[in-house]
């Protein structure tokens, strides 16, 4: 395939753009800022939020399939309207879409969610996030929505390198045990997408994965990989201290797993520490 993956200087599109580079795909990437350092990836430059630099970077690209990953977090511009552009002007050119969407659509109120549930975001970013699925799912009927959960890596992720600070006492702050995810691996979550990239599979999809943890979990499980010391991870509980955001949110994502050969494994398996 010609794959043209927007955001791939971000955690995610780095992570797509090497797996698809790897698999002999021709995988171009774009950038906000600075182009990323992968070789046998073309980089161009995209700003989502500057609607006139969709058009030319398709045109360069002629993708046959475009993987949306691209998104800043408190920036309807570019979470919302960017996105939907993009979906308009890939149809276009004749493009399939993968759009990542996000378990920010949800307020957490039904704790379970599956394919079908409908989004009630309860911030900004999830409101951001909704609005895309929305448009996209009816101006691009052919386009994979996947919204997926906290991405974790190995080592590089947001969310290690604070539980890795808050473990070696570089800052403080606490993990709440109340607060609850779905976290995926970036590798898993990327050779998903690229699935979906290559197959004819439309609508929403849940790519997120199979153990539900809480962010005190998730730290005490990264310092067990990395031998750090589990005990200054501080717990505590979100609820009640007025910070934005759903408490627990749960994606199910047994009905899209089914239908893939890529395994998205739980963080209680993917976060083992090697004997």
């Amino acid at each position: 395939m010609d794959i043209l993956i927007v955001g791939g200087s971000g955690f995610l599109g780095r992570e797509l753009a090497r797996q698809a580079a790897a698999a002999g795909h021709t995988a171009t990437a774009t950038f906000a800022t600075r182009a990323g350092d992968l070789s046998g990836i073309r980089w161009l430059p995209l700003d989502l939020r500057r609607g006139e630099e969709i058009a030319p970077v398709l045109r360069a690209a002629r993708p046959d399939v475009v993987v949306n990953a691209a998104y800043r977090k408190a920036d309807w511009a570019t979470t919302a309207d960017g996105a939907v552009r993009l979906a308009l002007a890939a149809g276009q050119y004749g493009a399939r879409l993968v759009h990542v969407s996000s378990d920010a659509v949800f307020s957490g109120a039904d704790v379970h969610y599956d394919e079908s549930a409908a989004p009630d975001p309860v911030t900004p970013y999830g409101a951001a996030k909704a609005a895309a699925e929305t448009a996209i799912r009816l101006f691009a009927p052919t386009a994979a929505v996947a919204r997926t959960s906290l991405i974790i890596g190995d080592g590089d992720s947001v969310h290690e390198r604070f539980i890795r600070d808050l473990a070696t006492g570089r800052r403080e702050g606490v993990l709440f045990t109340d607060d609850v995810r779905c976290p995926v691996h970036v590798a898993d979550l990327a050779r998903a997408l690229l699935e979906l990239a290559g197959s004819t599979r439309a609508g929403v999809c849940h790519l997120a994965g199979a153990d539900a943890v809480s962010r005190h979990e998730l730290g005490v499980l990264v310092a067990g990989r990395d031998a750090l010391d589990a005990a200054r991870l501080t717990p505590g509980r979100r609820a009640g201290t007025g910070a934005p955001g759903a408490l627990d949110v749960r994606l199910d994502s047994a009905r899209t797993q089914a239908t893939l050969r890529t395994t998205l494994r739980g963080a209680r398996d993917f976060l083992r520490r090697a004997p």
